[in-house]
């Protein structure tokens, strides 16, 4: 019978100490994901940054590109043809985007 009790004492060592081998684990998992969350938020923020800044330069580019063009043919043309010809671009790049995605059922 004592030994009984001692080995259920051990089972239940065991127990405890796998119990806190997993949550030792869980956490040791939870920080190497908090890490990474971290390294790839600022990343993102930085690429956020970038996107807006080069939106703004676009912007400007095409403003530029309509009073260049509104002493050749007059601003309303201008802007008429720089919007549709960047229109036409958009499009064509979005199809270009669409083509390349697989139907949503196929399986590769």
């Amino acid at each position: 019978m004592v030994q009984d009790e001692g080995i259920a004492e051990l089972v239940s060592q065991l127990v405890d100490d796998a119990r806190g081998l997993a949550g030792a684990e869980i956490a040791l998992v939870k920080a190497r994901v908090g890490e990474r969350v971290a390294a790839y938020r600022s990343a993102v923020i930085l690429f956020v940054i970038a996107g807006v800044l080069a939106l703004a330069a676009l912007v400007a580019l095409l403003v530029g590109l309509i009073m260049s063009l509104a002493t050749l043919i007059g601003p309303g043309l201008a802007t008429a043809a720089v919007t549709v010809t960047v229109f036409v671009i958009a499009a064509v790049l979005g199809l270009i985007g669409k083509s390349r995605l697989s139907p949503a059922g196929a399986v590769k």
